[in-house]
């Protein structure tokens, strides 16, 4: 998300003695030059797929979808979903799960009963949700 950074620490490491390493990570990001965000469609992760005529517009309703409704509700237990691709074909989209999803047990519950339920009410071409690991 843009107004958010997650950490995820071991059990075993106490958080004075990891954050300086994270802000340490965090000053040579913007020390190096690296923009803050990256453009939108170029989202880390995301395929290379050109889509067009009816993919194209499944594509976006799914983007749009992912974007108002899907990444502010996961963003405030610290994680984030962000769209990957879409098989025209068979009708699978693919999401990226980052932060606390990524790791999160209930992340698959939550992917196949939530967002694969919605997405399945708002766009009918849509058979299934996938996570790319």
């Amino acid at each position: 998300g843009g107004d958010f950074l997650s950490v995820t620490k071991a059990d075993a490491i106490e958080w004075p003695h990891l954050k300086p390493h994270v802000l340490a990570a965090i000053m040579d990001h913007y020390t190096a030059g690296r923009p803050v965000l990256i453009e939108a469609g170029q989202e880390a992760g995301e395929d290379d797929a050109v889509y067009e005529g009816e993919a194209a517009e499944i594509v976006r309703e799914i983007k749009d979808i992912i974007e108002a409704r899907v990444r502010p509700a996961v963003a405030r237990d610290g994680g984030d979903i962000t769209f990957h691709s879409w098989d025209h074909d068979s009708g699978i989209v693919k999401l990226n799960m980052r932060g606390s999803c990524a790791g999160c047990p209930s992340s698959a519950l939550t992917l196949k009963q939530g967002i694969e339920n919605m997405l399945r009410h708002y766009v009918p071409e849509v058979n299934g949700v996938e996570q790319v690991v």
